[in-house]
């Protein structure tokens, strides 16, 4: 595997598109690119899915405990089989213990930075909760428990605290300009870390050069 990339930001702040805009990039250069989207269609990722769109701490409690299998599920797959695509994207991975109350989601996310393996390239999709709380409203899914403006700030916040070492990139604007500053973070990249063997390396301080929002 060449590299392996994880997005990660609050609901509806475009970690979908920005994969597959990272996947054209990719296999425009002739590369096979995958990108797996947590939670999954495995089980254990529409169990999770189905539990945080209930309310209340079991509810939380099981979309944890099955989002945490679903990743771990990804992860043995990837382990299986490393040079199964040059490029395998995450979306969604480790940044999901900023939904995490704030005085432990730094604990959880060390803990779980060290039990899990972590690629160098990670990026954090940033965006005005206002703006992704209207992103969420124009989708036909049923509401989950956290996509509203307070949680949504929250989790900012928290993600944001928790992102040392990440590519950030400003998703509030127009396509065509985040598009540009993903290509910039894409090269910052391979001229940080090159293009093989990656994958499994442990987190390195941000790439010179790569995207930071404002």
């Amino acid at each position: 595997m060449k590299r392996w990339i994880v997005i990660d930001g609050l609901d509806g702040s475009g970690k979908s598109t920005v994969a597959g805009w990272i996947k054209d990039y990719y296999e425009a250069r002739g590369e096979s690119v995958h990108v797996q989207v947590h939670p999954s269609d495995r089980w254990a990722g529409q169990l999770s899915r189905r539990a945080l769109q209930g309310k209340g701490a079991l509810m939380f409690a099981l979309s944890t405990a099955f989002y945490i299998i679903d990743v771990l599920s990804s992860v043995a797959e990837m382990r299986r089989e490393p040079c199964k695509y040059d490029d395998l994207v995450f979306v969604r991975y480790i940044m999901g213990t900023a939904y995490l109350p704030k005085r432990i989601a730094r604990q959880g996310y060390e803990i779980f930075s060290k039990v899990l393996p972590l690629p160098e390239r990670l990026l954090l999709v940033d965006i005005e909760p206002e703006n992704a709380l209207h992103r969420i409203a124009l989708r036909e899914d049923r509401q989950e428990m956290f996509e509203n403006l307070p949680s949504l700030v929250k989790s900012r916040e928290k993600m944001l605290m928790l992102s040392k070492g990440w590519g950030i990139l400003n998703n509030d604007g127009d396509e065509a300009a985040t598009r540009r500053m993903l290509n910039e973070q894409l090269e910052a990249w391979d001229r940080a870390f090159g293009t093989v063997g990656d994958g499994q390396g442990p987190v390195l301080a941000a790439a010179e050069g790569g995207v930071a929002s404002d």
